[in-house]
């Protein structure tokens, strides 16, 4: 009963949500009166329909930086002379550009922009005539197809279920078959086993995720999938990814002794940890409670490194945040697990 719920709430919220809350950069190189009425309808739409928020930037190049990072889903350029070309009704034109790497929230930056061009081309210039402002779409990468927006999301899948598969569960079946008084009687101390069964478990996660590293970026039709430096840095996420989930699974297996409790859960823990990442549709478009969860979930953070990596290629900095979090994560939990593990037959 408890898993047929789970998905429904879950799924029910995870898909086809209003997108709120994007950042997007203004280069405003006009500053006039137009350009700041362009402004004014940015905080309308941040206010209101809460779509995005503008942020201010003084050059063009900062702007593009930060959306290549993702710190920005989006930046707008305006530029010189836009207040007299609108005055003069001289058809002026201002860019949008988005991180197309996600279809769901550059589609709906552009209609949002769309919309306030309605308004803005039927209030009658200083010559009668409307402005007949015009928008350029900008996107900064190559055409994303949704097979690549997924990839992400399944290589994580792949490390989460060789980490329900290898994690804290071995434990449990050998205690279930007895095994385990083997090496509880030994002098190692708690940390030394729980370590050892992460870092066995991680060894096997580690291959899934490569494995799906490589074979998912030759399928999904990544440009230059074999590239030697791109793979490094993937194998560097998929390996602080790979402790993380496993040491998480260790610290939720670390009291059980059913072997049929984590098999029961599996599903469950899969559909919470899973469709809230973002892996599959932005989090932007989620409701304050599921937000909370993808910003403690591990995976979210594991998809997001993925998606800069793969969709942009970019350098380690990008990822910086994420690979912290994930590290943080693994220490905390694994000191967790070692503090609840009892060492008793």
């Amino acid at each position: 009963m408890v898993m047929p719920l789970t998905q429904l709430i879950i799924l029910g919220y995870a898909f086809g949500g209003n997108i709120q809350n994007l950042n997007i950069g203004v280069v405003d190189h006009d500053h006039g009166m137009q350009a700041v009425k362009l402004q004014e309808m940015f905080s309308a739409v941040q206010a209101n329909a809460k779509t995005f928020h503008a942020i201010s930037y003084a050059d063009e190049a900062t702007a593009i930086r930060d959306l290549r990072q993702g710190r920005l889903q989006g930046a707008v350029n305006i530029p010189p002379e836009y207040s007299r070309k609108v005055l003069a009704g001289a058809a002026p034109n201002f860019a949008l550009i988005v991180d197309n790497t996600d279809q769901f929230s550059s589609s709906a930056l552009e209609a949002s922009f769309t919309q306030m061009l309605v308004p803005l081309n039927t209030a009658p210039t200083m010559h009668g005539l409307p402005p007949q402002i015009t928008l350029s779409i900008v996107e900064v990468y190559p055409y994303v197809p949704y097979i690549q927006f997924l990839l992400p999301g399944s290589i994580v899948l792949a490390i989460f279920v060789s980490a329900m598969i290898g994690g804290g569960i071995i434990y449990i079946d050998d205690k279930a078959r007895g095994l385990h008084e083997g090496y509880l009687v030994t002098p190692i101390s708690k940390f030394e086993l729980i370590m050892g069964f992460n870092l066995a478990g991680a060894m096997k996660a580690v291959i899934a995720g490569f494995v799906l590293v490589t074979a998912g970026s030759v399928i999904a039709g990544i440009p230059d999938p074999l590239n030697a430096v791109r793979l490094a840095k993937m194998l560097l996420l998929v390996i602080v990814t790979a402790l993380a989930l496993i040491s998480m699974m260790f610290l939720l297996m670390v009291r059980v002794s059913d072997p049929l409790v984590p098999r029961a859960i599996f599903g469950v823990l899969n559909t919470v940890l899973f469709f809230p990442s973002g892996a599959v549709y932005p989090t932007a478009a989620f409701p304050t409670w599921m937000r909370w969860i993808s910003l403690v979930d591990p995976f979210t953070y594991a998809v997001h490194g993925f998606k800069e990596l793969i969709l942009k290629n970019t350098a380690m900095g990008a990822v910086s945040f994420d690979l912290l979090y994930l590290i943080t994560f693994t220490a905390i939990v694994m000191a967790a697990a070692t503090l609840l593990f009892k060492r008793t037959l």
